[in-house]
């Protein structure tokens, strides 16, 4: 049977027997601890057996840690508990059985009392038990029970200690295993950062044989160039603060040949203070990489930056002074955040302008937004530029993203911007300011990165003066101006422009090569062009339409007043003078231009003189009275 004792007081005879087991016990651990225990209980109550044991992990097994019978101790044994006093001690209970064990449990031959008390740990889990049985009755003694349930308690500390030192010999194990073959270096150093331990990875890396570790002094790998130098003191000055350094890049030399090589550190003091804790990784090929491939985007970028130059931004075609002022000032400002205003008329190529800024900025990567002004109903303006939520008004029946949410991080170019109206234009003022805008119908500011490119055909100033369009607005955006030149004002840039656009409708129409006559680029050169470049490239394309053979021939009737004007240039092309002088000029970069096109071919069916509609004899006398040469 099975009893629940209480916790009576303990008088002289028990304060013996605990005195006795305490003094047998005390300076033992382990194995000799548990032998002590059970040879001092049986000495000190009389009872002739007593045994400690442990559960098996497959839990229908126990297997003991010590065992005195009669006066000596046996060897280690284990056994099934099914059909036995232990299992119901096992099951957590204490057991005990005054008298008639073998009658209760056949196999227990000579067995005749039994006192069992289980091990539980301080979870709960039963980790074993402590046990005495002897041939004789063991009467039930509350006084004795509760003694050996304290010592049942000592022995569970005991087996908890060794059990948790097990598994802390196992872990250590464990993690020197994981230390030596980890493919990430560790190593400890002490203050001077002389090598305490080191593993495999951190030796192959560093070129350090196993035997060199001890003397192995980590900032005598540092070379001595003044970059590495301050980067190893940052770092050690650091971990001197007793301060984490993670991610450091420190070039070493090899231990062995001398060799650079990159890291990427982490280091941290131990709370001793005594040593450092470190680890890293090779970067080696990593930073070698980078360092190529910052090599070859430099010379791309410079590359590009010629190109680029060369051909005044991709689609700005020509080279006359004006012009080149223009590039100049995108040049300067393309590498800045600043806001830009381009003021032009009509048709001279503002958004051209714009789109070269975005290219040659910082924002290339992201999206060039445009937003023409002009073309948006007033009561819309204010939803496409800034988005609206939905519900916010009649017909917003979904959530609608703005043109400035589309362009952050990237360049959004408002287009016609003094046709704004006024009640936006604040809104407009707050977006440019702070970065930040409500969307229509929201209540959550929008955060945004965005460069903002204008271009106006309007006298803003004027509209500022008229109380169209706010001064603070103005002056917002016209931190950077750049004014585009009417093409009126650049007709040397015609011939270029007008090859230019020829070769484009040519690939669009699928057309063979063709060319201007004299007598129609002189018509153009003639014209004022109210429209600027955008009309100039409306006459090609019509010219190209009507044109079957490899010239391109330009109706007078298209530019009025351009066939008067011709006729007087050509009168005065003999006589000295600035007009002249400007024909010369135009007439040199129209032969250049085509003699380019025809690879300096002068005579045959795709040369230069059938282009032009000139005898070669003729061409050639031109070439050289114009100083006209084949570039090496």
């Amino acid at each position: 049977m099975s009893e629940s004792l209480g916790q009576p007081l303990i008088d002289s005879a028990e304060l013996k027997v605990l005195k006795a087991i305490l003094e047998g016990t005390a300076q033992s651990t382990g194995e000799e601890f548990f032998r002590a225990l059970v040879s001092q209980l049986c000495i000190a109550t009389g009872v002739a057996n007593a045994f400690i044991a442990e559960l098996l992990p497959c839990k229908q097994r126990i297997r003991t840690l010590a065992f005195w019978q009669s006066g000596g101790f046996l060897p280690a044994s284990e056994w099934a508990i099914a059909g036995t006093p232990c299992e119901q001690v096992i099951a957590g209970k204490l057991c005990h059985y005054p008298s008639d064990v073998w009658k209760l449990f056949p196999d227990e031959a000579g067995v005749e009392s039994y006192l069992g008390v289980p091990l539980v740990s301080s979870e709960g889990v039963v980790m074993g038990h402590l046990a005495m049985f002897d041939a004789v009755d063991m009467p039930a003694e509350p006084r004795l029970l509760y003694t050996f349930k304290i010592f049942a308690a000592r022995a569970v500390a005991e087996l908890t200690r060794l059990r948790t030192a097990e598994q802390l010999k196992l872990s250590e194990q464990r993690f020197r295993d994981l230390f030596d073959e980890a493919p990430i270096a560790y190593v400890h150093e002490d203050v001077e950062s002389r090598f305490i331990s080191a593993n495999r990875a951190a030796l192959r890396i560093l070129g350090v044989k196993p035997e060199e570790v001890s003397s192995t002094v980590g900032m005598s790998l540092v070379p001595d160039t003044p970059e590495a130098q301050r980067r190893v003191k940052e770092a050690f000055a650091s971990v001197g603060r007793g301060t984490d350094t993670g991610g450091v890049v420190l070039e070493l030399r090899r231990k062995d040949n001398g060799k650079p090589i990159w890291i990427q550190w982490w280091s941290k003091p131990d709370p001793s203070g005594s040593y450092t804790r470190t680890m890293f990784i090779d970067i080696t090929d990593k930073v070698l990489m980078e360092r190529e491939q910052e090599r070859l985007l430099a010379e791309n970028s410079y590359l590009k930056q010629e190109i680029q130059w060369a051909h005044q931004f991709d689609e700005i075609v020509g080279n006359s002074e004006p012009l080149q002022h223009v590039v100049e000032k995108i040049r300067r400002v393309a590498v800045t955040d600043a806001s830009v205003l381009i003021q032009g008329e009509s048709g001279t190529g503002k958004e051209l302008i714009a789109r070269a800024i975005h290219s040659a900025s910082k924002r290339s990567g992201k999206p060039l937004i445009k937003v023409n002004c002009a073309a948006l109903p007033a009561a819309l303006v204010e939803s496409e530029l800034f988005g609206h939520e939905k519900g916010a008004f009649t017909g917003a029946i979904a959530k609608h993203i703005g043109r400035f949410e589309l362009a952050d991080g990237g360049t959004l170019f408002l287009d016609e911007i003094g046709e704004i109206p006024l009640e936006t234009q604040a809104k407009l003022l707050r977006a440019l300011q702070e970065r930040e805008f409500d969307r229509v119908g929201g209540k959550i500011p929008v955060k945004i990165d965005v460069r903002v490119i204008a271009a106006t055909n309007r006298n803003l100033l004027q509209a500022v003066a008229e109380k169209t369009f706010r001064d603070d607005l103005y002056y917002r955006l016209n931190v950077f101006p750049i004014s585009m030149p009417p093409l009126r004002q650049r007709k040397e840039d015609i011939p270029a422009l007008v090859a230019h656009m020829i070769a484009k409708f040519s690939a669009r129409m699928d057309k063979a090569s063709q060319h201007i006559g004299v007598q129609s680029l002189r018509l153009l050169q003639a014209y004022a062009w109210p429209g600027n470049i955008r009309e100039l490239e409306n006459v090609i394309e019509r010219a190209m339409i009507l044109s079957d053979g490899p010239n391109v021939e330009i109706d007078p009737a298209w530019l009025p007043g351009a066939e008067a004007a011709s006729h007087h240039c050509a009168s005065s092309e003999t006589s000295a003078g600035p007009a002249a002088t400007q024909l010369e000029q135009v007439e040199r970069q129209h032969i250049i231009t085509v003699l380019a096109q025809c690879g300096w071919v002068i005579e045959g069916e795709r040369g230069a003189a059938r282009a032009l509609g000139l005898h070669p004899s003729t061409l050639r006398y031109r070439m050289n009275k114009l100083a006209i040469a084949k570039p090496r």
